[in-house]
């Protein structure tokens, strides 16, 4: 008998016991569909955070500087040194300074904006588009400016999309708003949106600030971002000669390592979903058993008419890969829409873009390891079988 024959029979035993059948391959069913759901989860996760990071920047670098009472400080001149010394490692050097007063529209007193100086970089470092106006340029950082660069949802919320040309007054300090951003977020009040920015050096000024302490640098290239970070703390230790006066965090290796992390817990989670196709097997391995005793005249004859051991073990050895894999088939189709519903479902809760994406690899991997469980579970009940003495096996009722 070649393995063409078996299948077919394989089958037809399937289809004879349909609820059986069924039945056996449940655990199978649940647990490709779960190794499916899991790992599409991960995807998921991981491409959602691939892209919010890339839109903070996977080429930054964020420079902190606390001096801590060594007497000595880097300015804002510095670090453009710095820089340009380093054009190899780093490009572009946007000092940042966070504001704390109020902006003022009108009558309306806006507290939840986030005010920022920056430099005419920024909106590079950062992929910012202009939609309206102009950014901010090198010449408002040289005279301190009062000129600002606003978000779409004070544009559209406190301006009717008419904010260029008037006036934001921060801390007191009338702003003439020369530029409008495109949709960065969402338009809302808590996205990214709801933002002001003015030159760095307007914002220094007007905070009291004596030496910036905040600065955003991109590197040349993101593949070597630790090397560039490495180079940029050198210069820092060379000045300060203390690692506790400053920190130096790279987008790129926050990223590796939060990947690195969501891999190991997506692989433990996905160890655990397999267990069910453990059970699987082993509801396979008990059907398969009954089997054998159900059909031991048929095997006795069989042998009586010359049938091999190999091909008694083979037969029931495929039959049991068969139930195996037609489980694994009908649970990559449940895995497949549970994934669906539950991108829905996340979409609908959440208000986010985050899809649960199955990969190729893992829904191979869920059919091959539950076509690998059937075989080894199914081999037991095989070699029980093939080793009946056909005597014994005729007598059988």
């Amino acid at each position: 008998m070649n393995v063409m024959e078996s299948f077919k029979m394989a089958v037809g035993n399937i289809r004879t016991s349909k609820m059986r059948s069924f039945l056996t391959m449940l655990g199978i069913i649940i647990g490709v569909a779960a190794v499916i759901v899991i790992v599409g989860m991960g995807n998921g996760m991981e491409i959602y955070m691939t892209e919010q990071f890339e839109s903070m920047g996977t080429n930054t670098l964020t420079v902190s500087i606390y001096g801590r009472g060594t007497g000595r400080t880097v300015t804002d001149e510095d670090m453009y040194d710095i820089v340009g010394r380093n054009s190899d490692a780093l490009e572009l050097l946007s000092p940042t300074v966070t504001m704390q007063s109020p902006a003022k529209i009108g009558t309306d007193t806006i507290t939840s904006t986030s005010i920022t100086g920056v430099s005419e970089d920024y909106f590079t470092i950062k992929d910012y588009d202009v939609a309206m106006g102009r950014g901010l340029q090198y010449v408002d950082m040289l005279k301190r400016s009062r000129v600002c660069v606003v978000g779409t949802y004070l544009n559209q919320e406190y301006f009717g999309g008419n904010a260029l040309g008037q006036t934001i007054k921060i801390g007191g300090t009338p702003f003439t708003v020369v530029g409008i951003l495109n949709e960065i977020g969402d338009s809302t009040e808590y996205s990214s949106d709801n933002a002001i920015f003015v030159p760095y050096t307007t914002a220094a000024r007007l905070s009291n600030m004596g030496t910036i302490s905040s600065y955003t640098v991109t590197v040349t290239d993101v593949n070597n971002s630790t090397w560039s970070k490495g180079v940029l703390e050198k210069e820092l230790f060379d000045i300060f000669e203390d690692e506790n006066a400053y920190t130096v965090i790279s987008m790129a290796e926050i990223l590796d390592l939060m990947t690195q992390m969501l891999d190991v817990m997506i692989a433990v989670l996905a160890a655990i979903a397999a267990i069910s196709l453990v059970v699987g097997g082993i509801g396979i391995m008990n059907i398969m058993l009954v089997s054998v005793s159900e059909r031991t005249r048929e095997i006795g004859v069989r042998k009586a008419l010359g049938a091999k051991e190999r091909y008694i073990m083979s037969q029931f050895v495929i039959e049991a890969a068969t139930t195996s894999a037609i489980g694994g088939a009908v649970g990559i189709l449940f895995g497949e829409g549970l994934s669906s519903l539950a991108t829905a479902i996340i979409v609908a809760a959440l208000d986010t873009d985050l899809a649960v994406t199955p990969s190729a690899g893992s829904i191979a991997l869920a059919v091959g390891i539950s076509v690998a469980i059937g075989i080894l579970f199914g081999y037991l009940p095989a070699k029980k079988a093939a080793r009946l003495n056909p005597i014994d096996a005729l007598r059988h009722d």
